[in-house]
């Protein structure tokens, strides 16, 4: 019996074998990695040739060489790996939140893949030959959110993994503007964002980072941004693959031209605009669309698949239908007031007039008698039809005198659908913005239907909230998005995990028997039990439409069908999840090792004045505690001639001054693991100090557990806040809370038995100035995630708790299995199949305690936690 509740697997596909975050760094002994190259290489102009096409020149085109592009070098990228950093599969997290009670039911018949299966064997490999599975054997497709720089990221699928050509969609929704300030969340929870304002400037190192590498030259960066991305996404697209980039007008003249440059002139299929819900206030003309640009990879051999809309009253396409058949046979002419459909129009067929001749004479006789009169082609013309084609015409009451002529009554319902064009009106109507630049899903499922099929696979390197990657899984394509931001890609984790979509029947599992004139819903019966395929390549039981015409009805030849690719048809006796998918990262930004940040400090300049802005704020705002009325303020500070300890500095706590030690991590990357270490373990040696505070924008995972109490002093994890990165790019200075103490997860394991329950109880932090580990409140925690089978290498999220939200995640779940509830019984086969929903699971879903789970001896259990601003924590614990 099938499940109520399934989702999509793409078991036909495969992926290369990647290592996990745990194994970061294995990959360096695999035989690929070693032999292979450091960086990859591209041509910086792939397909104009100075002096013969026309050409965009912009600062900075061809680097080094200035605007000598004959002389230009090419374009060289970092070949870096990624790494799978969480599993999910949603159909496995719903599995706990229903029962299905069901009488006489076959053993084993709802039991769900194993987690390994989900994500296609990829879990469990023999530890000796771990290595040398990298990269050269395959698992069963899963899809990828990935967090990294979009061209280091699609680098590595064409270097490390050898995708090229694998692509057939891409779709690319590339920041508008080029001014700080604007589209960047910077909390999961909150899209009230105001271009310009300080206070809703980004919260993260790798988009300031992006920024001032990105948009240095204004316009000139954001074409080389653009370009660099398109000649790498080029390499990734298979020869009938699309490439579509969502623009405003600001820069569409000049996006269209490098567009040219990098995927030929020859390639442009269409510019597409897209009607705005209203236009953007103005002096001058508003704005109200939006323009997508598409490209082929080759235009002679694109995948494409037109779409249609029905007619519809008030639109031109219907409106030139302005006669009807009434019930009893006769025609009248539609008032103005019922083609607008200011009033009914009454039951009846909608038709037009249209001629019977064609230009040119013909030999044959045209002589045509109807209703006892003879009709003749006027001169120069001739009957688009035979005689007899006319006379079965007329049979069919298709042909209608007007005046002195014969006319071909067209119905509407003959063809009742019009292709879509270049111009999409009304595409951002009622949709539910989770992200402050989020992109209408109906664009981007229009580009996707026109050019790809189910199972093929689409890439968005602009992920942000996810929308591609929804539709794509709607859809049944598969998938992988990128982005740079932990905040977009939370949003989209979340999204994903939550969602649910329609279920649509699959042609390899149902059996579909249109009406012979397909005017109607199909006869869709399900193949016997054990006969399913399951297999999402062959596509989904489409609406399909007739298109007769003059000539099918004249002819006596069936007419044609058009099928409608946005029109599945929908099975709701079930519902369906986001299929299993990686979260995986790529580091753009490795741990600094305290060589390499003490090399920095000595020549690099521009760190030293970093340097005295730590100190001023140190020494203005302090370090904030956790108590609202009290900060760590300094009284002074040194510099120490120190690869791990680099400043020294005293403070006033209850007992007086005392002294404490500091770490400053780079400005721009990760506190590596052993920088910690290294500090700490000098920190001992003096011995002469209560505190040892390590600063940071980020620190490698599992830091964390590192900010406990060492016996003589106390380790803190400090984060710094991002305007010390903004010097520059803030209208203001910020002084206050420029340095927060990083609280750990007070998480406990509390055992019943054979089970046990986690329970996060709040966030220890240390106060330097009291000396004392106080516990606050986990308000700040945005949802956490629970690994109840930890094995060391993997995390697969198995329960997910949404603690800091409004509590509607998972509104779509319970929306669905309701529904699903609703229908009572279901019976087939002697079976009585019902589904109950656990309330007490539901309400669990938001809180900080787990459900209970089944734990033995030596048992990981791994604890995940991520804040609002997108910082994660991860704990292991064991039984």
């Amino acid at each position: 019996m099938p499940k109520p509740v399934k989702s999509i697997r793409h078991t036909a596909d495969k992926r290369a074998h990647t290592p996990s975050s745990e194994e970061a760094g294995y990959e360096e002994a695999n035989p690929h990695v070693q032999d292979g190259d450091q960086q990859a290489t591209y041509p910086r102009n792939p397909v104009v040739h100075r002096g013969q096409d026309p050409e965009l020149w912009w600062l900075g085109k061809y680097g080094a060489a200035g605007d000598d592009g004959e002389a230009a070098e090419p374009l060289q990228v970092d070949i870096r790996s990624l790494y799978r950093h969480e599993h999910i599969a949603p159909e496995a997290l719903i599995k706990g939140l229903y029962r299905i009670v069901e009488e006489k039911a076959e053993p084993g018949q709802d039991e769900l893949f194993s987690v390994n299966e989900l994500f296609g064997n990829s879990l469990e490999r023999d530890e000796l030959e771990k290595v040398s599975d990298y990269y050269t054997h395959s698992d069963g497709w899963s899809n990828r959110l990935i967090q990294g720089d979009s061209l280091l990221v699609m680098n590595s699928l064409l270097e490390r993994e050898g995708m090229a050509g694998q692509v057939q969609c891409i779709y690319i929704d590339p920041p508008y503007g080029i001014k700080y300030g604007s589209n960047w969340q910077i909390k999961l929870n909150d899209r009230n964002i105001t271009d310009g304002k300080d206070d809703h400037l980004s919260g993260e190192p790798e988009q300031i980072k992006a920024f001032r590498d990105t948009w240095e030259l204004g316009i000139h960066s954001y074409l080389s941004y653009l370009r660099d991305r398109l000649i790498v996404a080029k390499e990734l697209l298979h020869e009938s693959g699309s490439c579509f980039v969502q623009i405003s007008d600001e820069n569409v003249h000049l996006v269209r031209c490098l567009m040219d440059e990098v995927l030929g002139s020859e390639n442009f299929v269409s510019q597409i605009a897209v009607q705005k819900t209203g236009g953007a206030a103005a002096k001058l003309l508003p704005t109200t669309i939006d323009l997508v640009i598409w490209y082929a990879r080759d235009k002679n051999t694109v995948k494409y698949r037109q779409l249609y809309e029905y007619r519809a009253t008030g639109n031109t396409n219907l409106d030139r239908y302005d006669l009807i058949l009434t019930k009893d046979g006769s025609p009248r002419r539609l008032s103005p007031e019922e083609i607008r459909g200011e009033i009914p129009i009454g039951e009846g067929e909608r038709y037009q007039l249209t001629s019977l001749l064609s230009d040119g004479e013909t030999s044959t006789t045209q002589d045509f008698n109807f209703d006892g009169k003879t009709y003749r082609p006027r001169p120069g013309t001739h009957w688009k039809t035979t005689v007899k084609g006319l006379e079965r015409l007329a049979s069919f009451g298709r042909i209608e005198k007007m005046g002195k002529t014969l006319r071909y009554r067209r119905l509407a319902s003959d063809f009742p659908v019009v292709p879509i064009t270049d111009r999409w009106d009304s595409m951002q109507v009622g949709v539910g913005l989770v992200y402050v630049v989020q992109t209408a899903a109906s664009v981007i499922q229009r580009c996707l239907l026109m050019t790809t099929d189910p199972g093929d696979l689409v890439l968005d390197p602009t992920c942000g909230s996810g929308t591609t990657a929804y539709v794509a899984e709607q859809w049944g394509r598969r998938w992988i998005t990128t982005d740079t931001s932990r905040i977009a890609l939370n949003i989209a984790k979340a999204r994903l995990m939550t969602a649910t979509f329609p279920y649509y029947h699959l042609h390899s599992d149902v059996e579909a028997t249109y009406p012979k004139d397909f005017r109607g819903k199909p006869k869709i019966t399900p193949k016997p039990e054990g006969s399913y395929a399951h297999d999402i390549r062959e596509g989904f039981v489409y609406e399909k439409v007739p298109h007769i015409t003059l000539g099918s009805i004249a002819n006596d030849e069936p007419p044609a069908t058009e099928t409608l690719y946005d029109r599945p048809h929908e099975d709701n006796k079930r519902m369906r999840v986001a299929g299993p998918f990686t979260v995986e990262t790529l580091q753009n930004y490795e741990p600094i090792s305290p060589e390499a940040l003490a090399a920095q400090r000595e020549s690099d300049d521009d760190l030293a004045s970093f340097e005295d802005l730590v100190f001023e704020h140190l020494s203005s705002a302090g370090v904030k505690t956790g108590d609202k009325k009290e900060n760590a303020v300094f009284t002074r500070l040194d510099r120490l001639a120190s690869a791990n300890l680099h400043a020294d500095g005293f403070y006033q706590s209850a007992d007086g001054e005392k002294k404490a030690y500091l770490h400053i991590g780079p400005k721009f990357g990760t506190v590596s693991k052993r920088a910690v270490n290294e500090a700490v373990r000098e920190c001992r040696q003096k011995g002469d100090a209560p505190w040892l505070l390590i600063l940071g924008f980020s620190f490698e995972s599992g830091i964390q557990e590192m900010t406990k109490d060492l016996g003589l002093f106390q380790v803190s994890i400090v984060r710094m806040h991002d305007d010390l990165m903004q010097e520059g790019l803030l209208k203001k200075d910020k002084k206050a809370a420029s340095f927060v103490t990083i609280g750990e997860p007070d998480i406990a394991l509390v055992k019943d038995g054979d089970t046990a329950t986690i329970e996060i109880r709040g966030l220890d932090i240390y106060d330097p100035i009291k000396d004392i580990v106080k516990s606050r409140d986990a308000h700040d925690i945005a949802y956490w995630m629970l690994d109840d089978d930890y094995d060391g290498s993997n995390f697969v999220v198995r329960q997910v708790f949404f603690c800091g939200g409004e509590q509607k995640e998972f509104d779509k779940w319970r929306k669905g299995l309701e529904s699903l509830a609703k229908q009572a019984t279901r019976k087939r086969a002697q079976t009585t199949l019902k589904v109950e929903i656990d309330e007490e699971a539901f309400d669990q879903l938001y809180g900080h305690q787990s459900r209970p789970f089944k734990i033995q001896p030596k048992q990981k259990i791994a604890i995940r936690v991520i804040s609002q601003f997108g910082e994660e924590t991860t704990k292991v614990m064991e039984v």
